[in-house]
């Protein structure tokens, strides 16, 4: 396996962000090609975002899933982004910049460069939801440059999928307080919070989603799928949506991989075959 750290360097000063304290990195869980696997030579890849409010970065919803990826065929990366102190839009400068990355490297890692999903879970959704409803946006083009795939239209960060655990989708009345609170800082405003929304950001440019949800969460309410999925299915994009009944936020994989002795996190057998149904649509993208 192909394991390093790659440091990430947007240029934050192109649109007026503060760069971070510290320095966000992207951690490679890469496939080497073998005549033994037949299917070695050109993997889809998946790029996580580790929940945490915008304040840190789950370990439980980091290596662990990059791993079950990587055994289901995938090339696997995980992105340690900017939290606070740093605020919007270091974190999407960040993943954005992560996706035109593994795109440069494809031929060098066997990825197909076609097949480059971005995966949150909690705060880590609403980035990869950040990027798949506003890749095609002024702010990235000014920080990125607006680069394409060499021979077509194609913006290098652009994802072509997105897959949302538990995500923060909104910024107004089902929000997650404390990720809106570290994401905008002094820039919590109505018009911000109405901006970062991510049901007021879906278009016809907006990447396929599969999005998975407990409708006991108290801490991210399921109306946040819920509110995506009825945005999606308005402008017309393919996606597919799990809610399972029991189980409280932050579940990640729902199995003893994940034990964090939180007696309110009880693993739930029943929710494990999210990431099975995962592997499965990205299979069919």
């Amino acid at each position: 396996m192909i394991h390093e750290r790659i440091d990430i360097n947007p240029d934050y000063g192109k649109v007026h962000a503060a760069k971070p304290g510290e320095q966000p990195y992207l951690v490679t869980y890469v496939q080497p090609e073998s005549e033994e696997l037949i299917r070695s030579h050109k993997r889809p890849a998946v790029i996580i975002c580790p929940g945490g409010a915008y304040r840190m970065k789950s370990d439980r919803e980091a290596e662990v899933v990059a791993l079950r990826y990587l055994a289901a065929g995938f090339h696997a990366f995980v992105l340690q982004y900017s939290v606070a102190p740093s605020r919007y839009p270091c974190a999407l400068l960040e993943l954005a910049e992560s996706v035109a990355l593994v795109r440069s490297r494809a031929g060098e890692w066997n990825i197909d460069p076609e097949r480059i999903f971005v995966l949150g879970f909690s705060a880590g959704g609403h980035l990869a939801g950040c990027l798949g409803t506003m890749w095609d946006g002024e702010l990235l083009d000014e920080a990125l440059g607006a680069t394409y795939v060499s021979g077509t239209g194609r913006k290098m960060w652009k994802p072509d999928g997105m897959i949302l655990c538990y995500p923060v989708i909104t910024m107004g009345e089902y929000t997650h307080q404390e990720s809106r609170s570290l994401l905008l800082g002094e820039q919590d405003t109505e018009e911000m919070r109405r901006y970062l929304s991510l049901e007021n950001r879906v278009t016809d440019k907006t990447v396929p989603a599969f999005l998975w949800h407990t409708q006991e969460d108290a801490d991210v309410p399921v109306e946040n799928s819920l509110q995506f999925a009825m945005a999606l299915r308005k402008n017309r994009i393919p996606f597919e949506l799990h809610i399972y009944e029991k189980g409280c936020h932050g579940l990640s994989l729902c199995d003893e991989t994940v034990d964090d002795g939180n007696k309110d996190r009880l693993l739930l057998p029943d929710n494990t075959g999210w990431l099975k149904m995962s592997v499965n649509w990205l299979k069919r993208r």
